[in-house]
């Protein structure tokens, strides 16, 4: 899914060299060593078989220095989710005061969408490390659940009683999900967007279907 792609964007190649986009926005500091390093070898010899110093070595840096920035390797795929709850319920906070409770959940659509524009790429491939791997998929779910949930609290704070908050929240963050799957697997990374909007049509016509 997301929820990681957050603080980088990566141009992959052919042979699986990484460029990193908007590079003159970006200092050479450990913490974006280890992630490009990680996501490289992650992508490249598997999750399961990447060790910790594998990483740290790639970045020639120290395992010392990893644990640092990250608990242990998996959260390195989970770095800066921060920012998309941010911007998420940020935007729930701003939307206009007679917004319906949907409207409002998916009010964050618009900002996540614009930060994930140049992240297309990296999105791909951590998509297909998470896919691989049923403890990410798990953590993914963890995190997906986490930002329902404060969707929900963002809405309560508008007035929304808990049932439609809770109602509206997750299928929010549902629409994200399916939309987000959908994306990674085409070539515009423009489209997330109107992915999104196609989402919540259908789950709008399964619903009064």
């Amino acid at each position: 899914m997301s929820l990681g792609v957050i603080n980088i964007a990566v141009d992959v190649t052919r042979c699986h060299q990484l460029t990193w986009v908007g590079m003159s926005r970006w200092k050479p500091d450990a913490a974006g060593r280890l992630i490009k390093a990680a996501i490289t070898l992650f992508d490249q010899q598997g999750y399961d078989e990447t060790t910790v110093a594998d990483i740290a070595a790639a970045a020639d840096l120290t395992k010392r220095t990893f644990f640092r920035y990250f608990a242990d390797k998996r959260e390195v795929l989970f770095s800066g989710s921060e920012e998309l709850v941010h911007l998420w319920l940020e935007a729930v906070a701003a939307a206009p005061e007679g917004a319906d409770p949907l409207a409002a959940a998916t009010a964050g659509f618009d900002p996540v969408a614009e930060m994930f524009v140049e992240r297309h790429e990296f999105a791909r491939m951590r998509a297909r490390i998470i896919d691989s791997n049923p403890e990410l998929q798990e953590r993914e779910l963890i995190k997906l659940q986490n930002l329902a949930g404060g969707v929900k609290s963002a809405l309560i704070d508008r007035g929304v009683s808990s049932n439609a908050a809770i109602l509206a929240a997750q299928a929010s963050v549902t629409v994200f999900h399916v939309a987000f799957a959908r994306w990674v697997e085409q070539d515009d990374p423009a489209a997330f967007r109107r992915l999104m909007d196609e989402s919540l049509d259908e789950l709008r016509a399964v619903a009064t279907a």
